[in-house]
């Protein structure tokens, strides 16, 4: 009898230490300077670089990169290296570099950081990102964290072996810092404005999101050089689970502000399809310089054209909510032309739109329209009592009557750009890492987005 409670008294003392350790492994980040050592993983993607385009005081200025030696890395530096030399508010980054076959292996054996970012070929990155959690690093990580269904299992996995490390996996959602986006969300919770969000139907859904996106096009003033597996999905994904990772994100995000989603009963999958951007060869060594098809991508070549299944739509329910979600690749813009984002909410009293096209100069902009039928003057009056709420929250935002509804003007200061939006996003983790922990609905929303765009990938396939 006494050895029976003497075995509960210390099993009882192992379970508070270990949850001990656990506690002081998740408040292992305090704020202070230099604190947060970022190990950068494989960067074959410029947003590895964004990341780095501004510095934290947190953020310790040495800066491990470790990856296969190849121009992958070789932009990357010299991305970083052109961030260092600007003319303007110059970054003072301290780049150690690691090139080798066994450049993964060696980051988890050296433990430089603490950090591990990442962003580049998504063949293997799931993987990498278990194994990063398993060794015991916090992930900041690049869209997409998973291209593909079987891969789905091991991101659940991550998450599961990050709460009993202590340690946090987020991804970069960078949309969540557009302005149009942030007061589409803000109106949408104004039942007096928007009324109750309508269900929809399949072929008339309450929420509509499309982005149009362009292979050749400039960043940071230059010509995008896009790696050349890029256009491989197997390596980069089929753009259903690429740029859609965008669109769900700001649809739970949008529609339902700090509510849990659970994929297993409020998500469900109802019809997806997908189809090819196609290239000649002299359009691929165009935006990659390389003047031949790797071996790799004549799976895909016919006719001595490329196919690049970069196209995709996920029509799927949210909380009995009908979606639809399309991403569109271009090979380049029309003259004078960019990259484009349409959204719809609709509502009962009224639809929040974004545009970005050409009338918009391809700038995000918001439009109230009251829907057809409603007592127009009551609807203006209710808007302009509750346009004080959210102009109290976004100082010098104001209405424009327009013959359909109204047009939010937003001052130039809150358009910063997709660029500088990657700071953002890197700010808010850093805040995330001295908290802890993540807010309690990100971690089942981030699951339930990769399983709608891997779920739609698969109905794609499937139907095709």
């Amino acid at each position: 009898m006494v050895k029976s409670i003497i075995l509960v008294i210390v099993s009882a003392m192992m379970a508070i230490s270990i949850n001990s350790c656990k506690s002081e492994a998740r408040s292992q980040f305090t704020g202070a300077d230099g604190e947060v050592k970022i190990m950068t993983l494989d960067p074959g993607h410029f947003h590895a670089a964004l990341v780095q385009k501004i510095m934290f005081p947190q953020i310790n200025p040495v800066v491990h990169v470790y990856a296969p030696d190849g121009n992958d890395v070789n932009m990357h530096l010299n991305r970083i290296r052109g961030f260092n030399t600007r003319n303007d508010d110059p970054t003072n980054w301290n780049i150690v570099e690691y090139r080798g076959d066994d450049f993964f292996d060696r980051m988890l054996s050296e433990k430089k950081g603490n950090v591990v970012m990442t962003a580049g070929n998504n063949r293997l990155k799931t993987e990498y990102i278990k194994r990063s959690i398993e060794a015991g690093f916090n992930v900041f990580s690049d869209k997409p964290m998973v291209i593909n269904t079987q891969n789905f299992e091991l991101l659940k996995q991550a998450f599961e072996i990050a709460k009993q490390n202590g340690v946090m996996l987020y991804d970069i959602m960078t949309e969540r810092s557009g302005i149009a986006f942030i007061l589409q969300r803000e109106f949408a919770q104004l039942p007096e404005v928007f009324g109750v969000l309508e269900k929809g139907a399949h072929d008339n859904p309450a929420v509509y999101k499309e982005s149009i996106h362009h292979f050749y096009k400039q960043v940071s003033g230059a010509t995008l050089v896009r790696p050349p597996w890029f256009y491989d999905v197997e390596q980069q994904g089929e753009g259903i689970v690429d740029v859609t990772t965008h669109l769900v994100d700001l649809v739970q995000w949008g529609l339902f502000p700090e509510v849990i989603i659970d994929y297993t009963k409020d998500v469900n999958v109802l019809s997806a399809r997908r189809w090819t951007t196609d290239m000649t060869l002299e359009q691929f060594t165009r935006s990659t310089g390389v003047s031949e098809f790797p071996e790799y991508l004549i799976k895909d070549v016919q006719d001595d054209i490329l196919r690049v299944y970069s196209n995709g739509e996920i029509n799927y329910t949210l909380k009995d909510v009908h979606a639809k979600v399309v991403v569109i690749w271009n090979y380049v813009a029309p003259e004078g032309g960019n990259d484009t984002h349409y959204s719809i909410f609709r509502g009962s009293k009224s639809n929040l739109i974004v545009r970005q096209g050409e009338e918009q100069s391809f700038v995000p902009t918001l439009y109230i329209d009251p829907v057809a039928g409603i007592d127009v003057s009551a609807f203006e009056r209710a808007l302009n009592d509750n346009f004080a709420k959210v102009q109290a929250k976004y100082p010098g935002i104001s209405l424009k009557k327009l013959e359909s509804g109204w047009e939010v003007l937003v001052p130039q200061t809150y358009h910063i750009g997709h660029e500088a939006h990657f700071g953002e996003v890197t700010e808010r983790f850093l805040k995330y890492l001295v908290d802890g922990k993540l807010p309690e609905w990100e971690i089942p929303n981030i699951i339930s987005k990769y399983y709608t765009t891997t779920k739609g990938l698969e109905v794609a396939k499937r139907s095709q």
